[in-house]
């Protein structure tokens, strides 16, 4: 064993014993370091996340992810302690809007069903009717009533996708977007294909190239039964079962490390290596032991806001069927 892999077992079995004095389960984000994703309990998307939080025997929940997810876990186990290694860790596209920025949305379209991203603040979850992620959120809008309008927000991308999955045409969408996932552009997608034209093609739907791969497809310039819009749920389910020799993948670059343990015979490529969200990055293995050594951060929520949030999430957990993480 070299003195790295020493050091990585060492640090790996720290984690552990802190996790068991503090009664903690860990939950990793796909988009972790691979390291955090190896030493956690729980590897998955933020659906997977969210109903592994709700159901948990542990006391505390350590969240590896960005402040939004640790948020939607403390709503889900009020009860429980939650924390992140730190609370610096935000999100873009939860920042394209607020909670005043949507009740001045939903006063222009009085009786419409919000449908919020749990990319949000808890604040503004507590504006909308139902939450949904990347993995249901086609089920979520299709569980609403087809002739009531819909506000989907925040994410543009997965909104246009949702229209086309669901043929609706009174769904209003927020233009909001991840600026990791709007990195991932149309030009980056045709220059891999046109590098591995016999590769699988993997997209998740916030990519700024989801739209234009619809098309790109439907007019023979990708290739169209092998090119899948996925969340990171969906690629993971895709990649178990993969006999291609080469996957090109669109999204953020944590993503690939869960694909490849998974299916070692499949070489799986990002469409952009650049594609990595710093806020995600921010949980390194040294914050880490910092959490479960001293308590911190500590996920606090006004109560003013939390029933109110806790029923859109709820909502979203109930609806269809856990995804694979």
């Amino acid at each position: 064993m070299t003195v790295t892999e020493t050091r990585s077992t060492q640090w790996q079995d720290e984690v552990r014993r802190l996790a068991r004095e503090r009664d903690a389960v860990i939950l990793a984000h796909n988009y972790q370091e691979p390291a955090i994703q190896d030493v956690a309990d729980h590897v998955g998307d933020s659906l997977a996340l969210s109903r592994i939080a709700a159901g948990t025997d542990a006391g505390t929940i350590v969240f590896c992810g960005v402040h939004f997810m640790a948020e939607t876990a403390k709503l889900l186990s009020p009860e429980k302690t939650v924390l992140i290694p730190t609370a610096q860790a935000g999100c873009s596209l939860a920042d394209t809007i607020d909670a005043d920025q949507l009740r001045a949305w939903k006063a222009q379209h009085p009786g419409a069903a919000v449908v919020a991203y749990v990319n949000t603040s808890a604040a503004v979850k507590a504006e909308a009717d139902v939450c949904c992620t990347s993995s249901n959120a086609v089920e979520v809008v299709n569980s609403i009533p087809r002739d009531q309008p819909v506000l989907f927000l925040p994410d543009q991308f997965l909104g246009e996708h949702v229209r086309r999955q669901t043929g609706r045409d009174n769904i209003e969408v927020w233009m909001g977007e991840c600026h990791v996932h709007a990195g991932i552009s149309p030009v980056d997608l045709r220059a891999q294909v046109a590098a591995n034209p016999a590769a699988e093609v993997l997209v998740h739907p916030e990519c700024g190239c989801a739209s234009s791969t619809i098309w790109l497809a439907g007019r023979g310039d990708l290739p169209a039964e092998r090119t899948h819009i996925l969340s990171t749920a969906g690629m993971l389910e895709s990649a178990r079962g993969m006999k291609a020799e080469t996957a090109l993948v669109a999204t953020e670059i944590g993503m690939l490390h869960q694909l490849r343990k998974v299916n070692q015979h499949t070489n799986f490529v990002p469409v952009n290596p650049k594609a990595s969200c710093r806020f995600m990055k921010m949980i390194t293995p040294e914050l880490l032991v910092r959490c479960l050594r001293e308590g911190r951060d500590e996920i606090q929520l006004p109560s003013e806001i939390t029933e109110r949030a806790r029923r859109s999430v709820q909502r979203m957990v109930a609806i269809g069927k856990p995804a694979t993480a």
